[in-house]
């Protein structure tokens, strides 16, 4: 089993909270798409039989969150790491798919507390 963290541009987080038009969701979902995957290229995360991915986010206060708002985030970057439904997907194929067989996806994990603010994916692959 190998484990490997990818930094990439995921700030500022999707929320279950926001109330975008379906254009700016769609954008910003898409930067997060594109850059977990170029981030999982700079990491070396090999492609394997499951993936086991979690979402952390420290962000920088300690004002309460609930982890469950993070999850429209956590969805899109592990689409990301998949191999898509369509020929134009952007998804790098790690795993053939997102579902429970291939990817286990934990809870988000908060880091509250002073400091700086970012969101980070730990990622581990089974061979």
């Amino acid at each position: 089993m190998m484990r490997r963290r990818a930094k990439g541009p995921l700030e500022p987080p999707l929320s279950e909270n926001d109330r975008w038009h379906w254009s700016e969701k769609s954008k910003r979902t898409a930067v997060i798409r594109f850059g977990v995957r170029d981030a999982a290229r700079r990491a070396g995360i090999p492609a394997g039989s499951h993936l086991t991915v979690t979402l952390h986010y420290a962000p920088g206060d300690n004002r309460r969150r609930d982890e469950d708002n993070l999850v429209p985030t956590l969805k899109a970057a592990c689409d990301a790491l998949a191999r898509g439904p369509r020929r134009d997907w952007i998804g790098l194929e790690l795993v053939p798919d997102d579902t429970d067989k291939y990817m286990t996806k934990n809870m988000p994990k908060i880091h509250p507390g002073k400091g700086e603010r970012r969101l980070w994916l730990e990622i581990e692959v089974r061979p």
